[in-house]
């Protein structure tokens, strides 16, 4: 798959997702094979007025290649300013999110709220394009905002119309949330709608939905959110699949996979932000393990790294 002058090796990528894929399971999903990963959701205003906290957001390592920022907000010159500066040099696709569908973020006219403003949505593309050296310029969006509507296919095209190199489309709506069943027809009706690459996303957890998505959308890359959760060998799980190759899926070594997460956030974090960040992925990767539930219990107490570490290296007789 190729976006603007970028190419991809293979079509299947980690979804951004906030508060989730940070640098330690981006590195670990580009290990398995993920084509593509993106930075959590970065506030444009957060850049400008000088957000340590949004800077430490920014974190990649040399494995990410390529690898795409994905910014929110809804002011184009702030964007284009954020965008601009040095800290975004080494990213080589910008993905604009206007899909999030948090009340304080759509509440300030941002993320899915854009869907219901297509023609400052169009701006915002605009902006960003002028500001990114010649760098794609990509938009994530859903189908729609209230629970019933379908707006995707003309939010397409005016995402087109403004320069956008390729667009995701999430088969729910706002109001949906994360409830329901991805509309996959939707996604389809997209596709046959813009020229520009269309990434499917919306209920890919294993290589049967992989393949199913893309049978039925016809779309040209699949973007994998909540599946990748606590799994992110999926994305070798899909390589194997489709190359012919033995998958190794039950050879994966899952501690080997946390650790590997926790050595990564170490070179970009403090103590406490790591073990607060990796009790929910924990719980993520022990979903159906055996004896899961006292092993979570007992890292959702921990109070250091190196505790944390002790109780998932005594994990490798479970999984």
């Amino acid at each position: 798959m190729k976006i603007g002058t970028v190419q991809l090796a293979s079509d299947a990528m980690l979804a951004p997702i906030a508060g989730f894929t940070d640098v330690g399971l981006r590195d670990v999903a580009r290990r398995y094979g993920a084509a593509l990963t993106y930075t959590e959701m970065i506030s444009c205003k957060g850049m400008i007025y000088g957000s340590e906290k949004t800077k430490e957001l920014l974190a990649t390592t040399d494995i990410e290649t390529p690898v795409a920022v994905q910014i929110f907000g809804c002011d184009p010159q702030i964007m284009a300013k954020a965008v601009a500066m040095p800290e975004m040099r080494k990213f080589d696709i910008i993905d604009i999110n206007m899909g999030c569908p948090v009340p304080k973020v759509v509440g300030n006219g941002e993320g899915s709220a854009l869907i219901n403003t297509p023609k400052l949505a169009m701006e915002v593309v605009k902006a960003v394009i002028s500001a990114t050296d010649g760098r794609p310029v990509t938009v994530k969006f859903r189908k729609g905002f209230t629970k019933d509507q379908d707006t995707a296919s003309d939010f397409a095209k005016y995402m087109q119309d403004a320069g956008a190199a390729a667009i995701c489309v999430h088969g729910r709506t706002r109001e949906q949330y994360y409830m329901g069943k991805s509309d996959w027809d939707c996604i389809a009706n997209v596709v046959h709608s813009v020229e520009i690459p269309v990434i499917a996303n919306g209920d890919v957890v294993d290589v049967d939905s992989y393949n199913a998505i893309k049978l039925h959308t016809k779309a040209d890359g699949v973007m994998i959110a909540r599946g990748a959760l606590g799994n992110p060998q999926i994305f070798k799980e899909i390589l194997t699949a489709t190359t012919g190759k033995k998958s190794y899926y039950k050879e994966v070594d899952c501690v080997r996979d946390i650790l590997r997460q926790i050595q990564v956030l170490k070179e970009h974090y403090c103590d406490r932000y790591i073990y607060s960040s990796m009790k929910k992925q924990v719980c993520n990767y022990l979903r159906g393990v055996s004896g899961g539930k006292a092993i979570k219990e007992k890292v959702c107490h921990v109070t250091s790294v190196e505790e944390m570490v002790e109780i998932i290296q005594g994990l490798k007789g479970l999984i």
